[in-house]
């Protein structure tokens, strides 16, 4: 059980309570440490029953968890980057909060419409007829 709280920013903080830590061994290179010692994290986070986050924020972070998110809503970042237990748990913590504070941020602001200018539509016009007289010259002439 995580104990500490974690600090996204000014107004999201997610409660220890909420996090669950389970450490196990970890794959890869390392030699006789790899094969003893549990030192990969695995973070459990119930994202979608967390009421440190609003609805907007649970729905754009599942779309982001992806494989990630159980059907359960509980999100599993496993860390096993580094050798020690310590540097695994900061870095899942860390990758956590990335994920929400990318689920924060702000939609972007909606598309204005423009309209062509005239001179564009003029040159595009112009353009137009250029190619079918190219085309029409092509033809065969018509035989009287």
């Amino acid at each position: 059980m995580a104990s500490d709280p974690l600090q996204i920013n000014s107004r999201i903080t997610i409660a220890g309570w909420e996090l669950t830590e389970q450490f196990v061994l970890a794959g890869g290179p390392g030699g006789q440490n790899v094969n003893k010692v549990s030192t990969a994290v695995q973070l459990f986070f119930n994202l979608m029953g967390s009421p440190s986050l609003s609805d907007r924020v649970k729905e754009n972070a599942a779309k982001l968890a992806g494989k990630r998110l159980s059907k359960e809503g509980v999100l599993m970042l496993e860390a096993s980057r580094f050798r020690s237990q310590e540097r695994n748990r900061e870095d899942a913590r860390e990758r956590l909060k990335e994920l929400i504070l990318e689920a924060a941020k702000p939609p972007p602001p909606p598309r204005k419409k423009t309209k062509p200018t005239k001179g564009s539509i003029e040159r595009r016009l112009k353009e137009k007829s250029g190619r079918s007289d190219v085309k029409k010259m092509r033809s065969k002439p018509a035989g009287d």
